[in-house]
């Protein structure tokens, strides 16, 4: 018996041993470093891990040894700087920032771009001043691109008289650089909150992304009054200041458009716990429905199908009045 435990213990810290070594494998290979010098030393730890790690030259001694090396590549890995100075993609090369005085709030570098096709735009931008007291409510997008259990997350506030403003949290690429799951873990992109018209985020994805089909876009109307909303939304600027000044990097797990809306709801929502769907946040409205966030007068699978929003976007294109007929029909109750 004991025999047996000592053999389960060894081949359970070999193979946490093995899972680090790979993962400073990957972590090498999407470093900062030169390119032509990364698969070469990805490639020699990786060879120098597994004989340090298995086979007759594991030892107690060799164990420590690699644990030494990793401790090197973690320490490094954990202190590349994020930056603010790339060759960024034009549409996320400004970021936007706010001026808070009481129950004013000026909003700089809103983003309204014009767009004939997904990869062929004009950037624009623009400032505005929005007044809290005219916040009565927060909307949500949940936005499907290709597998039902993985989603992107928006989140908009609209203000009496005065429109939407919609934040969508992203990684920020440099020109010519396409979004990688495995890179969103390994430090290779900076995060962003775009802060945009409706007309710019929703529209992209409803008209113009996949060749023009669209991806599938849900909005739904939260139940959360304007105390809850206001704070939500002071949250959001307080972030986009500090980025303005302290860039962060994206994590596609801790830090990621879904858990990053957590960070600013949960303490305002007594209602908030962990959840699986906030990982595998394709199912993230069910979650929200289940917890009585979304409008529960409706079965959730009639809920949902109501909206999907998708056709009222696409008719209206870029009517100046977009937010207001995407919401035409919509389900749930306006907070006041």
């Amino acid at each position: 018996m004991k025999r047996l435990v000592y053999g389960l213990g060894n081949a359970l810290i070999r193979f946490f041993l093995l899972a680090m070594s790979g993962w400073a494998t990957v972590a090498i290979f999407y470093s900062n470093l030169p390119f032509l010098m990364r698969p070469w030393l990805s490639g020699l730890f990786a060879i120098g891990s597994l004989l340090l790690l298995v086979g007759k030259y594991s030892t107690r001694r060799t164990r420590l040894g690699f644990l030494a090396a990793f401790a090197l590549v973690l320490t490094w890995w954990l202190f590349m700087p994020p930056s603010n100075n790339r060759d960024w993609q034009p549409d996320l090369s400004t970021l936007s920032w706010a001026d808070i005085a009481e129950d004013k709030v000026t909003v700089h570098n809103i983003r309204n771009s014009d767009y004939r096709t997904e990869t062929d735009f004009t950037v624009h931008h623009y400032d505005k001043t929005f007044d809290l007291s005219k916040l009565k409510g927060v909307d949500f997008f949940v936005v499907y691109w290709g597998s039902p259990k993985i989603a992107h997350t928006m989140m908009s506030f609209d203000f009496e008289g005065q429109g939407n403003v919609c934040f969508s949290i992203e990684t920020r690429k440099e020109k010519g650089e396409d979004y990688s799951t495995i890179k969103g873990f390994f430090r290779q992109y900076e995060i962003i909150y775009v802060v945009a018209d409706e007309r710019d985020l929703v529209r992209l994805r409803t008209n113009y992304r996949e060749d023009g089909k669209g991806e599938d876009v849900y909005l739904y109307r939260l139940n959360a009054g304007p105390e809850f909303a206001r704070k939500v939304f002071l949250s959001y600027l307080g972030e986009i200041n500090r980025l303005k000044e302290q860039p962060q990097w994206y994590n596609a797990l801790t830090d990621n458009c879904t858990t990053s809306i957590l960070k600013h709801t949960m303490p305002y929502n007594p209602n908030a716990r962990l959840d699986w769907r906030l990982i595998v946040n394709g199912y993230i409205d069910e979650m929200l429905y289940e917890r009585k966030t979304l409008d529960t007068c409706l079965p959730f699978a009639e809920l949902k199908k109501q909206s999907y929003i998708n056709p009222k976007a696409q008719a209206a294109d870029k009517d100046p009045a977009f937010s207001q007929l995407i919401r035409v029909g919509l389900p749930g109750k306006e907070m006041k």
